[in-house]
């Protein structure tokens, strides 16, 4: 993919230190890598429902995941950051936001990460011989870049949710299970949706934190426009969605049905965003959520594969 043109710098000036190895790492939101991993893990297990585990492919379509996963991190940190978006930041550490580091360094390793995705990708392409996984694997690049970059982000403009679920659950789970099975039954399109269920909750999540500060410097979230209430309510229908969802499959795969054990995980986390948390401790909210989403994945997958 060609570089974009660059974004305009902020007017205010910012000094910019060389980020040590543990600012890159925290800017890379190993929190949200559960939205990467779990997609990998039930589109295997659909997999093995249908035809077995073919373990390279699962590999790299994993390898695929990490990397737009990250690289969608660091595209969000060089982005809103220039915008002045993480000006008045109380989520996780951000490199641009922080002046930890020069927005083209983030923006170079945004593009890295996109460039491992693709290479991987590649590999798998040639393994399938399903060439047409070029235009999806191009589709979600460039999904992961203009999310907020670009003159019109669309995370801006309230659609991140449809990205996520789209890209992070459809595409990433029934594709996880195309490579290695050769074909997609509604065992898989059951998995994509819980497991994009899961993954919106992170962002509603996330953005529900952001509301103040985001409807300040006019990213229009969907949680901004819905307001906090709402917000609120979507959340825990994202999460109860997710298990119906999930138990979908069992009259085919009783084994499925396992994963109502990661209930207990869903607990804290919808009591608190339904009681009004906010700021930090909405923080939690997101390392449970992702927790959630890994744990139910993990036993979704191994009741499809039982």
């Amino acid at each position: 993919m060609s570089d974009p043109a660059p974004l305009p710098l902020p007017s205010s000036p910012v000094t910019h230190r060389r980020a040590t190895a543990r600012q890159w790492a925290a800017a890379a939101r190993p929190r949200t890598l559960p939205a990467a991993i779990t997609p990998v893990l039930v589109g295997t297990g659909a997999a093995a429902a249908v035809d077995g585990v073919a373990w390279v492919p699962a590999v790299l379509a994993l390898v695929v995941a990490l990397a737009l996963q990250v690289g969608v991190n660091y595209a969000n940190d060089y982005s809103d950051g220039i915008r002045g978006t993480d000006d008045d930041r109380v989520g996780p550490f951000r490199l641009v936001g922080s002046g930890a580091a020069e927005p083209r360094h983030v923006r170079d390793a945004a593009f890295a990460c996109f460039a491992v995705a693709g290479l991987a990708g590649l590999v798998v392409v040639a393994l399938s011989g399903a060439w047409w996984l070029l235009l999806v694997g191009a589709a979600s690049v460039a999904a992961a870049w203009y999310y907020t970059g670009g003159k019109r982000p669309y995370g801006y403009a309230g659609l991140g949710e449809v990205f996520v679920f789209v890209f992070f659950g459809l595409v990433a789970v029934t594709g996880t299970t195309y490579v290695q099975a050769g074909r997609i039954d509604g065992t898989a399109v059951a998995g994509a949706f819980c497991v994009g269920f899961l993954a919106c909750a992170i962002l509603v999540a996330n953005n529900l934190r952001d509301v103040p500060t985001d409807a300040l410097a006019g990213k229009r979230t969907l949680a901004v426009r819905l307001g906090e209430q709402r917000t609120r309510t979507l959340y825990a229908a994202l999460v109860v969605g997710a298990f119906v969802a999930a138990l979908t499959t069992v009259p085919w795969h009783p084994f499925a049905a396992l994963v109502l054990l990661a209930g207990v995980l869903a607990q804290r986390p919808v009591r608190a965003v339904l009681g009004g948390a906010g700021g930090r401790d909405l923080i939690a909210v997101l390392k449970d959520t992702g927790q959630l989403e890994l744990l139910a994945g993990a036993l979704l997958a191994l009741g499809l594969a039982l």
